[in-house]
């Protein structure tokens, strides 16, 4: 089965970059199609694969599918041995909750911390709205990785969909050096050690594109 990984630009697409994560998790070989954002052509080139005029979409035998969340839910029910969500009834129906909170909320997070890899400098100030989204990020980190993070460094043990879709805002936290409470700093170091992640940062850092 091919499968092939419709992106944006890698310094910037935090939702591509889900989608990669969730792709690297089923070991899986796969081709990355790269679209450089906020061109001319852009909208023309996505167009040519995309249903939706967004990325990520991924391409496969049967068709596209498109957006991150459904990409995730596809692979994991197409390489169940790879355990994309993980192990346990309420454990996976808790790592859906927080990935679905992922990708619905956090419009603050988003607006004023946008996901800039290359970035390593503090804010001056960070509007309120934006601390409260960022308050209560960690305390899902906090609630995932002490019910269920006994067999490991993630959020859910093992490396999961959950750490794909949080990956981004553990990026954003290490671009703004956001102060953050012992264990949710810890997560962080683990994302950035995570092998999957290291390749898409230093992919991300040799982009030349700047938006």
């Amino acid at each position: 089965m091919s499968l092939t990984l419709v992106i944006g630009n890698k310094n910037y697409s935090s939702w591509s970059l889900r989608a990669a994560l969730a792709l690297e998790l089923t070991g899986e070989p796969y081709e990355e199609r790269r679209i450089a954002l906020r061109q001319p052509d852009t909208a023309q080139r996505i167009g040519e694969h995309s249903p939706s005029g967004r990325v990520p979409v991924l391409l496969t035998d049967f068709g596209p599918v498109w957006d991150s969340l459904a990409i995730g839910e596809y692979l994991a029910e197409r390489f169940p041995e790879a355990y994309l969500w993980p192990r346990g009834e309420y454990a996976r129906a808790v790592a859906r909750s927080v990935c679905a909170e992922m990708h619905s909320s956090f419009a603050a997070l988003r607006a004023h911390l946008p996901m800039d890899l290359k970035r390593e400098a503090r804010l001056e100030h960070i509007p309120e709205e934006a601390q409260a989204d960022i308050r209560r990020v960690c305390a899902l980190w906090q609630h995932c990785r002490q019910q269920f993070g006994a067999d490991g460094s993630f959020l859910f043990g093992h490396a999961s969909l959950a750490d794909a879709f949080y990956a981004p805002v553990a990026a954003r936290f290490h671009s703004y050096q956001v102060d953050l409470p012992a264990e949710a700093a810890t997560y962080v170091a683990t994302v950035y050690q995570w092998p999957a992640f290291q390749r898409w940062y230093r992919a991300a850092l040799q982009e030349t594109e700047t938006i």
